[in-house]
Order: structure tokens, then C-alpha cells, then sequence
């Protein structure tokens, strides 16, 4: 937000130069650069009329003028402004003057008829980038007035930066409230007389929701000027807080919002229907907004509407059939309270950024809207005459109090310094905030009704700190009781996975959640991508779906750098659309391409293949091993034969594999490299050991192998062997597999080890043979599989 310095000080007027004053907002806790208005005053311009004006000779496009500067007799100037006319004011830069560019103005002749000096456009007067005639000055300008005088150009621009808990502060009346209280002084508020009701015409108004809306004010006026035209001075601020002239109504509603921090809208009372109405939008209801896009209302934004339908989407933006145009006559003029989550939604969803959004985002001052509506319909009539009717008024008049309690040790507590009790009366008061003594040291604290950012204790005490001055706060160690965090013995935290992997030769990398989509597409084909509003660069313009793509990255990078042996891995969030709704999951994947061992004379070398991974996965995963499972499934970005989805218990977790080669193809990657990825949370939690005695009895142990298809997975032997071995089974596992003639082409034989067990017996031959048989009779019937003998 920029503001003038001279308007600044309209309000208040500190004994300090504006980098004083700057200095001193900085340190109140708002960020503000301090900038001239214009770089270069010009020099021997002035304000000048047209008195005469006639068709040049010589040349069909320009004009030679009288121009009256208030000295003597008129100037003979050359111009070939398309504006240039008889009764106009403009800037006139005489015989010697400079201008901001660095132009000398000298006499000069133009075609033959002698010019003595120049009439200005704004551009060149620093005042605009472009301009397509001369800058038109109002009619009341005196001629001779030096033109640095006349618009007040020996002025500074304040810069500023707020943040989001500050809305208050999106104004000269809350800046000024902010200097007042920093140095001390009172605000000298200027005069705004009321505006004066001769009509009697109302619109009837009503609100549906009055949480998202709890005012809404508004009034006719009526028998405009058409033709008015937005004073200098007010096109001068306007155009120092970096708003454009638009149209006398318009420039009225900005000129307020900047004023008092109200945002304010006119509708064309003309085009209005019946009651005006701030309702929930019905399923595709359409509106046409200002700058002419269309947007469809789908998900109950707050739309002010009439009896015919939508008028602008509340807080946001005005509609364009119902604003005001050169012809409009009769407006309507809207000051209404909207809440912060009502219009942070609804401009972000439909992408409109508005200066009134922007303000009610942050908090509107529920108890400036009567006022801010008179001082527009003042500023109104002053300018385009009129007839003013009364308010049309629903919901509340006036804000619901709201009340804090402070209490001076705490205050003191979180400081490290004690600011006196009578100090801190004096420093809430300056911000308008009224204290009632309770027992114990302790204020009742009314804040009012602009400050939308107090509502705790905290948020008063860092009022009182920062106008007390946090330089004078003086830096002591900060003595405090910290008890150190004892996480549960059941889940595991996230630095221990990281630990796990380093340990085993992987190397973490961080990379962005934006990726390129066409990466997306080949190794998440399947996911619907969320796309980023302002991308970066087209190669970052989508959320990630999963870590792989950035894994990918990293790993040609390197490859490209000489190392192609790759370990990486990263930990991160991913972007999921379900019903509408955009779901993270923090997730740890992995990418392993190259030789599975660094270079030695120990071992032949050989590629990483699946096994080489899954072996790092498992130890990851942690103990005990049998909640885990990896089950041979297809994932579009995996090789078909070479990928298995990883469960836990019943749940799917994650998925292992070599990457599938259209996508090698698709994104022209030297080699096909073995990945994973896994949901953190589903492996966060991990099982508790829990200490049990040994058998005192011995063990048995009986060997089984087993010809099975050659589809038949491993697993799904071992799953059978478990349910069928009864509760004397203590364990199985796979010693051996076997492939060769003796089975046959689509056969293996696969050798598990059996271990029973019971802690109150010795087992007899008996028992182990009856388990042996339910086992090698429940292969055979669920898995066809028959024993090797």
C-alpha cells in the first residue's frame, strides 16, 4: 500500500521528518520504504490556459496556441496534443524551465511560427509511464501558479508492507492511529461533515447469513452530473497510492477506502431490481464481473444479488452490468461488513485480486460503515451534485464489544522487563484500547473494534512492548523450565528412518513439490494433476504426485556429473485430489541405479537388481518383519514383472520396482532404475517388543520341498503353511529354491523349514506329523502343490 506524506499529515502531524517517522513505524513492527513523489521537481512550469487556439499553417496536426501563464501577455506555444482546445488548463513549461527528463526549454520554431514553450503531458512531468495528450488540470486552476505547488509534488511516498494480522493499518485513518500512538501526540481528524438527506427514496436490503455478513449498509443518490469530472486533487492521491482515475464515482468509492479503509461499491441504481439481498450463490449461477471475465459460482460464495439475480461476488468485485458507466445518473452506493473467510475463499477460488478483497481479507472495522458511506456521499454530491437519500441498513449497528484480560506478571514473564503498570495504562490507551483494574494486577482490556488481530493476552502484551519500544527492552538470557519431549516407545521418528537408510550407503536429497507434468504423467499416469496458479516455469507447474520425479532429477544430474552409481532417497509430501479436495501424504521414496557395490577387489561387481532393493526397504520397514509383506501387483509407472506393491497387514503402503520402460522411453533415461515409495504414517508406528521367555522344551524341526507353478508366489506358500500349521508352528521360512528339469519348464521347487514348538510339553512324533500332514495337505489343495520327494 502506498499513502502520501502530506495526506499522512493531515491527520497527524509529529514534530519528526518522515524518516523519522518511517524509523519509528519499522520498529513498531511495520515494514515501509520511504520514496520522493516525483525523482526531479520541475522547474519554470506552471499552470497555464488556453486562450486562443488555431490550425498551424504548415502543418495539418498541430495547433498554435495563446496561452495565458499570468504574466502579461499571452505565450505563442506550438502544440500537437489531440486535446489541446480553448478554455483548457495545462502544465506550461516557459522559456528556461527544466523538466524531471532533464529537457531545457529553450524558444524554438516549429515549422516556421515561433513557439515559446511547451505544453505537458504527465509523462512528462514523471507523473505517468505513457499518456496520450496533455496533463487537463482543473478549471479553477489559477494560470501562473507554479505547477510543483499546485499539485504538491514536494512530497514523499511511504511505501508499505502489511502484514495479514494488520488490516487496521490499510488506511490513512489506521496508519495515522499507528504514528499517534508510536509518538505519543493525538490525531488531529479532519473535519468530514455529513451529508445532507433531501430525498426519500430506499432500496429495501436483508442479509441471509449474518456471520459471513454482520452489516450492511447503503443509500440512493440520486440526480448526478454525468459529466463531472474527478478533481486534481484527489487524481493526485489517488494516483500516489498507485490507483488509476477511472470515473468520478468510482474515484470517490477508492478515495474512501484508502481514507478510512472502508472498501465501498456504486451500483447503477437503474439497472437494480427489487431487494437487494447478501445470499449464499445457488449452483451455477453466473456473473459477469468488471473486467469481463465470467465466473460461475459453484461452491456458495457470498453474492450481494437482487430480485433478478447476482450483482458482485461480496468483498470481491462488482459486477459489470450493474456498474456505473458515463451515463450513469442514479447509484446505489454500497458500505457493507463482510468476514475475512467469506472473501479469502471466493478470491482465491475465482483467482480476482481487488484492492477490497485485499482489505476485507484482513478485517474491516465493523463499526465504519455509517461513516464511511457519509463521507462518500459527501465527497459525492460535492463533486457530481446530487440528491441524497436515507440509509438502508440490516444486521447489526453496532460491533459486539470484546473483551481481553492482561495480567501485568505474565506481561512481565514473557518480556524479561517490567514496564510499570501506570506506563502500560498510558500505551493500551493511546491505541484506544480501555483498561478496567481488576485484583491481582490485572486489566480488563475493551479492545475496539478496528483491531481485528487482539484477542489474547500475548497479542496485548506485544502492543504494550512495541510502543514502549523493544530497543529499550534490554537482551538478558531468557531463563525457562524445559522438559525434554519423551516420544512414545511405538513410534518411530522420522530421523531414525533417515538414519536407517544413511547407514546403509543411501543419500537423502530435497527437492521442489513442483515438477513438470509431462515427468508427472510418465512415472504417475494414472493421478490427476493439481496444477500450481503461478507456476514458476512450465517445468514447475504441477504438485507432486509422488517423490519419484524429483529422485529422477537428482539422478541424471549426477549421472551426468561422472557418478553413475546412485543411492538417493527423500522424505516429503505429496499432492492427492479426492472429491474435490486436495489430500498430502508425507511419504519416504527411494531411487537405486548402477552397480550394486561401490568399486573393491572384494567382490565381482554386477547391477543393482530387485532383491539388492528390496534387502534396503526391509530394513527400513524395521522389525519384526512379518507385518510386511511384498506382493507381486502392476503399477502403470513399473515394469510389469519387476514390481510388487508393499503391504502392511491388509493395507497397501507402497510400491518397489524397476521403473517401467515406456517411461524410460518417455523421458530418455539412460537405464531403467529400481525405485520406492512408501506412506510414512503407515509405517510411523511400529510394533513394541515384548519380552518372552524361552521353551523350556525342545524344539522340532521338519523340512518340506514343494513343486508349485512357476506363477505361484513364494509368499502365498508360506501365508498357506502358517494357517494350516496350527498353534505348535513357531516359525517358517525359505531355505532353497530350485528350477531345473527334474521339476520341469513351468514348475520350482520351493524348500521351506518348519520349527514346532509348545512351551508346556515336549512335542511327540505324533503331533509333528499330524501338523506336517495338515500343512502338506492344505498346499496341495488351495496351491496344487505336491512334495518332492
Amino acid at each position: 500500500m502506498k499513502l502520501s506524506e502530506t495526506w499522512l499529515r493531515e491527520w497527524v502531524n509529529p514534530q519528526a521528518t518522515i524518516e523519522e517517522i518511517a524509523q519509528r513505524l519499522v520498529m513498531g513492527g511495520l515494514e515501509l520504504e520511504v520514496e520522493p513523489a516525483v525523482d526531479t521537481l520541475p522547474q519554470g512550469v506552471v499552470v497555464g490556459r488556453i486562450v486562443a487556439a488555431e490550425k498551424h499553417p504548415q502543418a495539418d496536426r498541430l495547433q498554435v496556441c495563446r496561452v495565458d501563464v499570468g504574466a502579461g501577455e499571452p505565450l505563442q506555444i506550438v502544440c500537437g496534443a489531440p486535446n489541446a482546445r480553448v478554455g483548457l488548463n495545462a502544465p506550461c513549461a516557459t522559456v528556461g524551465a527544466r523538466l524531471p527528463g532533464g529537457m531545457e526549454i529553450t524558444q524554438a520554431k516549429l515549422r516556421g511560427v515561433d513557439s515559446s514553450g511547451m505544453l505537458c503531458s504527465a509523462k512528462e512531468l514523471a507523473l505517468s509511464d505513457k499518456s496520450d495528450g496533455l496533463l487537463e488540470l482543473d478549471a479553477t486552476a489559477r494560470p501562473g501558479q507554479p505547477i510543483g505547488d499546485y499539485l504538491r509534488l514536494d512530497d514523499h511516498i511511504l511505501n508499505l508492507e502489511i502484514t495479514p494480522n494488520r488490516g487496521d493499518c490499510l488506511s490513512v485513518l489506521g496508519l495515522a492511529r499507528d504514528v499517534a500512538a508510536l509518538f505519543g501526540v493525538n490525531m488531529k481528524r479532519p473535519n468530514l461533515p455529513p451529508a445532507v438527506v433531501v430525498g426519500d427514496r430506499t432500496i429495501k436490503v436483508e442479509i441471509e447469513d449474518a456471520e459471513t455478513c454482520p452489516t450492511y449498509t447503503g443509500r440512493i443518490i440520486s440526480k448526478l452530473n454525468a459529466k463531472a469530472r474527478t478533481p486534481d486533487w484527489m487524481r493526485e492521491r489517488l494516483r500516489r497510492s498507485g490507483l488509476r482515475c477511472i470515473h468520478p464515482l468510482v474515484d470517490v468509492t477508492n478515495y474512501v477506502m484508502l481514507e478510512l479503509g472502508q472498501p465501498l461499491h456504486a451500483f447503477d441504481r437503474e439497472k437494480l431490481s427489487g431487494t437487494i439481498r447478501v445470499r449464499r450463490t445457488k449452483p451455477g449461477e453466473q456473473l459477469k464481473m468488471l473486467t469481463g471475465e465470467s465466473v460461475v459460482t459453484e461452491h456458495g460464495e457470498l453474492l450481494i444479488a437482487d430480485d433478478n439475480g447476482p450483482l458482485a461476488l461480496a468483498g470481491v468485485m462488482g459486477g459489470l452490468e450493474s456498474g456505473v458507466t458515463d451515463a450513469t445518473t442514479s447509484i446505489f452506493l454500497e458500505s457493507a461488513c463482510f468476514a475475512p473467510e467469506a472473501v479469502a475463499g471466493t478470491a482465491r477460488r475465482h483467482k480476482l485480486v481487488s484492492d477490497a478483497s485485499y482489505r476485507f481479507e484482513r478485517g474491516v472495522d465493523p463499526g465504519l460503515q455509517r461513516t464511511a458511506l457519509d463521507r462518500a456521499s459527501q465527497l459525492i454530491t460535492e463533486i457530481c451534485g446530487g440528491e441524497v437519500h436515507p440509509v438502508s441498513q440490516a444486521g447489526r449497528s453496532q460491533p459486539e464489544p470484546v473483551n481481553v484480560r492482561l495480567r501485568h506478571a505474565r506481561m512481565t514473564q514473557l518480556l524479561g522487563h517490567e514496564i510499570a503498570s501506570r506506563e502500560v495504562e498510558q500505551l493500551l490507551g493511546r491505541l484506544g484500547i480501555t483498561t478496567r483494574n481488576e485484583i491481582g494486577d490485572t486489566w480488563l482490556c475493551r479492545i475496539p473494534s478496528h483491531r481485528y488481530d487482539l484477542r489474547l493476552e500475548v497479542d496485548l502484551i506485544e502492543e504494550a512492548a512495541r510502543l514502549h519500544g523493544y530497543d529499550r527492552i534490554p537482551a538478558r538470557p531468557y531463563l525457562a523450565a524445559l522438559a525434554p519431549s519423551q516420544p512414545a516407545e511405538g513410534r518411530r521418528p522420522l530421523a531414525a528412518a533417515r538414519s536407517t537408510l544413511v547407514s546403509r550407503g543411501w543419500q537423502e536429497i530435497v527437492s521442489l513439490a513442483f515438477v513438470d507434468p509431462r515427468v508427472q504423467a510418465a512415472l504417475d499416469p494414472n493421478a490427476a494433476s493439481i496444477a500450481v496458479d503461478n507456476p514458476i516455469a512450465e517445468t514447475q507447474s504441477v504438485m507432486r504426485t509422488r517423490l519419484w520425479p524429483g529422485l529422477v532429477a537428482a539422478w541424471l544430474h549426477n549421472r551426468q556429473r561422472q557418478l553413475p552409481r546412485a543411492r538417493l532417497f527423500e522424505t516429503g509430501v505429496c499432492f492427492a485430489l479426492r472429491d474435490g479436495t486436495v489430500v498430502e501424504t508425507p511419504r519416504i521414496a527411494g531411487l537405486a541405479a548402477g552397480d550394486a557395490f561401490a568399486e573393491q577387489w572384494g567382490k565381482k561387481n554386477r547391477p543393482v537388481d530387485f532383491y539388492d532393493l528390496k534387502a534396503d526397504v526391509a530394513a527400513l520397514l524395521g522389525a519384526p518383519t512379518d507385518d510386511y509383506r511384498f506382493e507381486a501387483a502392476p503399477d502403470a509407472a513399473l515394469h510389469p514383472g519387476r514390481s510388487a506393491r508393499i503391504l502392511r497387514g491388509d493395507r497397501a503402503i507402497g510400491w518397489i520396482g524397476e521403473l517401467h520402460p515406456s517411461a524410460v522411453r518417455t523421458l530418455d533415461l539412460p537405464e531403467a532404475p529400481l525405485v520406492f515409495e512408501v506412506d510414512w504414517p503407515a509405517i510411523r508406528d511400529a510394533t513394541v517388543p515384548r519380552a518372552q521367555a524361552l521353551s523350556e522344551f525342545p524344539s522340532s524341526r521338519r523340512d518340506l520341498a514343494v513343486v508349485v507353478a512357476e506363477t505361484t508366489p513364494v509368499q502365498a506358500l508360506v501365508d498357506c503353511v502358517r494357517k494350516a500349521g496350527g498353534n505348535l508352528l513357531q516359525k517358517v521360512f525359505v531355505f532353497d529354491i530350485y528350477r531345473g528339469e527334474a521339476v520341469g519348464n513351468a514348475c520350482k521347487s520351493v524348500a521351506l523349514g518348519l520349527i514346532f514348538n509348545d512351551y508346556s510339553r515336549t512335542l511327540t512324533i505324533d503331533d509333528i506329523d499330524a501338523a506336517t500332514q495338515a500343512v502338506t495337505q492344505a498346499l496341495s489343495q488351495e496351491l496344487a502343490a505336491t512334495i518332492r520327494h
